[in-house]
């Protein structure tokens, strides 16, 4: 189907909406939620459902029982998630959405834990992969480009994971599944006379899908907050920190993977991850009158990664077999200022400040079979030290003119500095971006107390990366400028019938100057003009008083609109890599008893090339079916059997192996087959 006739398609309802007579109601904004949500936020400064439209919320009843590898795959619920599954120890994932893949090529999502930047300089999200379900509260997703809290990594949208704070409470869950999966975590929560402590203790343990797939993984967090706002203020403190260390099974040509998909081959005996991550955030708000608030974070983020990896079985040259080690050190402040100047009108101003000094080593070793990460490397690649700051701000109102319309204009503004130490000497400054300027404008307009008609239109960015040329000027390296983002979006959220929500939206980004950028690689390639654009729909519906029914599918594209390549070189044209046009998802829930409920996931994705130039077969596609069943024992005991990828539906993630063009091929990392796994779940 054509993008633009499912557009039109969808638009129908939009435009009878339009014209039917409007109910002057406040206006309700265009957020969707999935399972009740306690959002922790100092009153007095905005929430993203307050001000932004294309915002979706996953709440705890939809996370804590869920039993996964990693805290990425709970987002697979939510509308529009591509989940990049490579499964390789700790190198395990991410998710991404709006056309953008999760490659490692463009990090086009920012991700955020309690509020605190969680991404590495890469824009890779492994932050996520400290937290496990039972401490998340919620999560929240804003999608499209009118978001101004957040610059760097923001192209695409964020993603913010809100953690457990404050209560009384003690909830233990135990899990025993296939593969020896073990896991335990623990949740504590104590509130008395003002002052707030939660801790957390989670970690698993598993033999994996494949041969040489074993992992263990450890986290310890947290939360000590103090104070409200009625008083005055509020201050806390959060950490977390965690290890883990991963055997990695290694990727397939697709005759091994025909052959044998739960094998790892000799080459790879060797390949594993040893990854450390810390992070620590003060956290304080000041009333400082009755209309005027204070929020402020600090932090420090702390990522360490040991990685051998054997890409591929090729004998020739020393490219497939590496070592990368990374050490990042992020030390950041963001501050927001929110004056309620009258019942109709209210501005927020922010900025943020984050630096970081980062190294990074990159070994290629000969060929062994397995590698030999003990011997002298062939040849040391990278051994670099590089700092990168950026400094942000932004300003926006909120402005209700009447009671059914609100109006949200914003700017923001981001700058970069940083220099690169590389082998040899050599000394280079980052590229000089200059002052990047944002502008946003969201409009959200009541049609009924139930019915929301919404547009946004905004302005994001893309800079380079790494420790290397391009992202630093090296001698004899161009000036290169930011790619720019510019998107819009309009949507219609409403209310089929009692008990429902639903949305459906259609939006479009063109990018300027992207570009597909590897730092772990050193890769950079100049994709040129590129435009995404899709179609989201999506309904949750309470369907009487035992059935919840959730269901979402987008149609999406993300193509090459000009690259300024020579004759017969252009891929003007051609698909951006890794982009499935659609991607499904169900869920149904049914509660046959106070005592018993049963469950069911779906999700679907379409396939889509491994590279720019179009000219592999497509890889990707899938669906798969998860089942779950929970019984209550007692009012604290409970247990729950979940069965995942119930048909044993056999798909693997591909990438495409071009160490050597002249032997470029697919590579694959077959997903885990039928699995299940029984929990039990105590709360105190």
């Amino acid at each position: 189907m054509k993008i633009h006739r499912l557009s039109a398609a969808l638009l129908a309802p939009i435009a009878a909406a339009l014209i039917s007579p409007a109910a002057h109601a406040q206006s309700q904004g265009a957020t969707t939620t999935m399972g009740p949500v306690h959002v922790h936020q100092a009153r007095g400064q905005l929430t993203a459902h307050e001000v932004l439209t294309s915002v979706d919320v996953l709440g705890a009843e939809q996370i804590e029982d869920k039993t996964v590898t990693q805290s990425w795959e709970l987002l697979g619920q939510m509308p529009g998630m591509q989940l990049t599954e490579t499964r390789q120890g700790a190198e395990s994932g991410k998710v991404s959405f709006r056309a953008f893949n999760g490659e490692g090529y463009l990090n086009a999502i920012k991700t955020l834990i309690d509020g605190i930047p969680s991404n590495v300089n890469s824009g890779n999200q492994r932050f996520i992969d400290m937290l496990f379900p039972l401490e998340i509260d919620y999560i929240e997703v804003v999608r499209g480009t009118n978001d101004p809290r957040y610059g760097l990594h923001n192209i695409g949208g964020n993603i913010n994971f809100s953690t457990s704070q404050g209560g009384d409470y003690t909830d233990a869950r135990l899990t025993y599944g296939s593969f020896d999966t073990r896991e335990a975590q623990i949740a504590v929560g104590r509130e008395s006379g003002g002052f707030a402590q939660n801790y957390f203790i989670g970690a698993q343990a598993s033999d994996g899908y494949r041969d040489h797939d074993a992992s263990e993984k450890y986290s310890l967090g947290g939360k000590w907050f103090y104070g409200s706002l009625d008083d005055g203020m509020r201050i806390g403190l959060t950490a977390r920190a965690y290890r883990q260390e991963a055997e990695e099974p290694g990727f397939m040509t697709a005759e091994e993977l025909a052959a044998d998909r739960r094998g790892s081959k000799r080459r790879n005996a060797n390949d594993g991850d040893d990854r450390e991550m810390r992070q620590i955030g003060v956290h304080m708000d000041l009333k400082l009158a009755e209309n005027l608030v204070l929020g402020s974070k600090l932090y420090y983020n702390r990522y360490e990664d040991d990685r051998r990896v054997t890409f591929s079985d090729l004998p020739t040259g020393n490219a497939p077999r590496q070592r990368r080690v990374w050490d990042e050190k992020q030390t950041g402040m963001l501050a927001t200022l929110t004056w309620v100047a009258s019942d109709t009108l209210t501005f927020e101003s922010g900025a943020n400040y984050e630096q970081q000094r980062n190294g990074y080593t990159r070994q290629r070793f000969n060929y062994a079979e397995p590698t030999d990460f003990d011997a002298p490397p062939a040849r040391v690649q990278n051994d670099d030290f590089h700092s990168f700051d950026n400094t942000g701000a932004y300003v926006q109102a909120i402005w209700k003119p009447v009671d059914a319309l609100k109006i949200v204009p914003a700017y923001r503004v981001d700058r970069f500095d940083g220099a690169t130490h590389l082998a040899g000497g050599v000394r280079a400054p980052l590229q000089d971006y200059g002052t990047i300027g944002q502008p946003k404008l969201s409009v959200v307009y009541a049609l009924s107390p139930d019915t929301n008609l919404y547009a946004n239109w905004g302005r994001t960015f893309q800079v380079l990366t790494g420790s290397t040329p391009p992202a630093y000027l090296t001698p004899g390296q161009m000036a290169m400028q930011p790619s720019t983002n510019t998107g819009m979006e309009a949507g219609l959220r409403f209310a089929p019938f009692a008990g429902s929500q639903a949305r459906i939206a259609v939006w479009q980004q063109d990018a300027e100057n992207e570009v597909s950028n590897m730092p772990a690689t050193g890769t950079t390639v100049v994709l040129g003009k590129t435009r995404r654009r899709g179609v989201d729909a999506q309904i949750d519906a309470q369907l009487g008083e035992r059935w919840t029914l959730r269901a979402s599918h987008a149609y999406q594209e993300a193509k090459i609109e000009r690259d300024g390549r020579a004759a017969g070189l252009s891929i003007e044209g051609n698909e951006v890599a890794a982009t499935p046009r659609t991607i499904s998802n169900l869920g149904v829930d049914y509660r046959a008893s106070d005592a018993l409920a049963f469950g069911l996931q779906a999700r679907a994705q379409g396939d889509y090339y491994l590279e720019e130039r179009n000219v592999t077969e497509k890889f990707g596609k899938f669906a798969v079916l998860d089942l779950s069943a929970k019984y209550q024992i007692s009012p604290r005991l409970s247990v729950d059997f979940q069965v995942r990828n119930l048909t044993d539906r056999e798909y693997a993630y591909a990438w495409y192996d071009s160490f050597f063009w002249e032997t470029a091929r697919p590579m694959f990392s077959p997903a885990p087959g039928r699995s299940a796994f029984v929990s039990l779940s105590l709360r105190l």
